[in-house]
């Protein structure tokens, strides 16, 4: 009788490791397609995000719905699809955009951005005017306008090459930056949806 019952103890814990490895690999692989981390790396998005600062990237974000203007993603370079960099969604497919020294209009609008540097709003780059953005891809900047290689360098970014979107900075925790990233979506209210 104590050989059955110690049978099934061995059974019951043997059980319990089997199911508790298998949660623990099961909760790896929804975080890992689900969410990614990475280092911010130089100041084109400050004052939103510093130099080595640590940010979670929801890679799911895109999955039911479309990237938003004001999202700050995290992509594959377009010249360099081994190069990650981060910026903020200006403009969407098809909407008009037009960059004069710091002024952005995006479809007529002009954007108040209280996001961007106030230190360093001037624009290094020639203007554009009334460029559309094409099917399936994006315009971004990013928030340190002097100092950001972004879509009025290089272009736009092609959805194929947004890996998410960057939502929550863990670390340093004294950076003033900890948490949430802001919603800016109230930037881009007055633009056609």
């Amino acid at each position: 009788m104590s050989q059955g019952k110690d049978f099934e103890r061995r059974y019951r814990i043997m059980r319990e490791i089997i199911e508790t490895i298998t949660l623990t690999l099961l909760m790896f692989l929804i975080i890992r397609f689900a969410a990614q981390n990475f280092r911010v790396d130089g100041m084109s998005m400050e004052p939103t995000l510093h130099n080595q600062e640590y940010i979670l990237v929801n890679k799911a974000a895109y999955v039911f719905r479309a990237p938003l203007r004001g999202d700050v993603i995290v992509f594959e370079y377009p010249l360099a699809p081994q190069v990650d960099y981060v910026k903020r969604i200006i403009a969407l497919p098809g909407d008009v955009i037009s960059i004069v020294g710091e002024k952005v209009t995006v479809d007529g609008i002009t954007l108040r951005e209280p996001y961007i540097n106030p230190s360093n709003p001037f624009n290094p780059y020639q203007p554009i005017y009334r460029q559309s953005v094409p099917s399936n891809a994006y315009f971004v900047m990013g928030d340190n306008r002097g100092n950001s290689s972004d879509s009025r360098q290089w272009g736009f970014v092609p959805r194929q090459n947004i890996i998410g979107q960057a939502t929550f900075v863990y670390w340093p925790f004294d950076s003033g930056n900890f948490g949430l990233l802001p919603d800016a979506s109230s930037v881009f209210a007055s633009v056609h949806q």
